[in-house]
């Protein structure tokens, strides 16, 4: 008994480092993507069509295709980049640059593939947000004498963050599961963790104590995202 108790502390110290993995792509997906979004936003809204074309183009294209897919894609894509750049007569500066290329590092991928495809699926709240506000906010903003920042900022802000909370905390639970991702191209996380004892012991009851870890974490941030949302309710 005291030796089955023991395992199941040793294999529960393992899961604990493979989900400081998880929590730690979980910090680094929302501090890239909750910027960049609201760049993408901006770029969405813009009165430059060409600019809003492209960029409203580049969020469909990333929303419609699996995230799985985006994965592999910017982990394998350079260094099949680079082998055909390899092969070509005059390559240039920037194809002999890619020839240097075998393979992404593998958490730089799933960080660039993650950051990516949720500062899209973000740009679409924040422009809901925004478009949302009712215009006589801007026209009273005007009529003050405020300009277009202060506007904003000031008034035009808090309304559109009290808005997005609800669907960005829906993608923020989201983003909690499709860190299990990451074990497609072989990044350490606690997936990748637990199916290592399937392999190696054939212990098949690590891969659902897992399951543990994801409700207790995605139940901490349902609560503290609700207290958010509740402080936010003196914009009804």
């Amino acid at each position: 008994m005291q030796e089955a108790f023991s395992r199941f502390l040793l294999i529960t110290l393992d899961l604990c480092k493979g989900f400081g993995s998880t929590l730690e792509i979980f910090a680094l997906t929302l501090l890239g993507a909750i910027p960049l979004g609201l760049v993408i936003c901006f770029g969405s809204m813009s009165r430059f069509k060409p600019l809003q074309w492209l960029t409203r183009g580049f969020v469909w294209i990333i929303r419609g295709t699996p995230l799985m897919l985006q994965l592999i894609l910017v982990y394998y894509g350079p260094g099949l980049l680079g082998k055909w750049a390899a092969r070509q007569p005059d390559p240039g500066f920037l194809l002999e640059w890619l020839a240097t290329w075998s393979v992404f590092d593998r958490f730089l991928a799933v960080m660039i593939a993650f950051i990516i495809n949720y500062a899209c699926y973000f740009s679409e709240i924040y422009r809901g947000g925004i478009e949302g506000v009712p215009r006589g906010q801007y026209e009273a903003g005007q009529v003050l004498g405020m300009t277009r920042s202060q506007i904003f900022f000031k008034v035009v802000l808090l309304q559109v963050i009290k808005r997005i909370v609800p669907p960005m905390s829906n993608e923020i639970i989201t983003l909690v599961k499709d860190t299990s991702l990451a074990r497609v191209i072989a990044v350490y996380e606690i997936i990748w963790t637990a199916q290592s004892y399937i392999k190696n012991d054939g212990l098949m009851w690590p891969l659902f104590y897992t399951m543990v870890f994801y409700l207790v974490f995605s139940g901490l941030l349902t609560v503290l995202l609700g207290k958010l949302e509740k402080k936010l309710d003196y914009f009804q």
